[in-house]
């Protein structure tokens, strides 16, 4: 399906892939290696024949514990800044996939391991799950898109807040707080909730999915626009024969 990646598990199972960054005993960090395999294998990912992705962590410990500080600690400021625009391509890449990205996040999501997750579609989370960009306790800023993804979630007041402060956020205040859309009692239930969440939201359009997810936020003249080129495509024909005959759709998972 993809390339071999020594620090990346690809599998896939029912159209669903799932992607586990493999650095358990660093607890996932992100350092160029991570990055650089994160980047080629969504570039392969984006034309694989799936439905949907999960992007998780391997381990009980962490999705993605943050950037790998002991490398970061010797860059100079030209090799950060190459370090921050790597991240950034990878979270940018998370966001074009044309097809529905669900972050799951177990255990810590700090740092760039939280601006992964926030660049996903959404995330479910575990019970154990924690937040934060703590980045500012070091010296630093956040570097992957956390300044400006975080804002659009909480609002730019408590973005702010969380960002100044560097403090964690439980997985219930995440779902008070709309970064996580749900908490399970463990990264086992995570797994299958999200699992079944695609069964039932793969049942629809992929052609539509892929549509409606390209004109979020855009603006109503680009919704128009996609509006107008869904129609007479094999899955609207087949979508609105169904419904006026009273019968299940059967979609043939054609992206335009």
């Amino acid at each position: 399906m993809i390339s071999n990646f020594e620090t990346l598990i690809f599998s896939v199972s029912e159209d669903i892939g799932t992607l586990t960054i493999n650095r358990a005993d660093k607890l996932n960090a992100l350092n160029i290696q991570v990055l650089r395999e994160l980047k080629g294998a969504l570039t392969e990912l984006r034309a694989a024949p799936i439905r949907g992705l999960i992007v998780t962590g391997e381990g009980e410990k962490a999705f993605i514990a943050g950037a790998d500080i002991a490398e970061m600690k010797s860059m100079e400021p030209g090799e950060a800044l190459a370090f921050s625009e790597l991240g950034q391509l990878v979270t940018l890449a998370f966001e074009a996939l044309p097809y529905p990205c669900v972050a799951c996040v177990n255990g810590f999501a700090l740092g760039g391991g939280f601006e992964m997750a926030l660049s996903c579609d959404f995330i479910f989370a575990s019970k154990n799950a924690v937040f934060g960009l703590p980045e500012v306790k070091l010296g630093l800023i956040p570097g992957f898109g956390g300044t400006q993804r975080l804002m659009k979630i909480v609002g730019e007041r408590r973005a702010r807040e969380i960002i100044f402060s560097g403090r964690n956020i439980s997985s219930d205040e995440a779902k008070n707080l709309g970064i996580a859309l749900e908490v399970y009692a463990d990264k086992a239930q995570l797994l299958a909730e999200t699992q079944n969440w695609f069964k039932t939201a793969l049942k629809n359009s992929s052609c539509a999915i892929y549509e409606a997810k390209q004109v979020l936020g855009k603006g109503l003249v680009e919704e128009r626009k996609a509006f107008g080129a869904i129609f007479q495509t094999q899955d609207m024909i087949e979508g609105t024969a169904a419904f006026l005959e009273k019968r299940k759709a059967e979609f043939k998972g054609k992206i335009l």
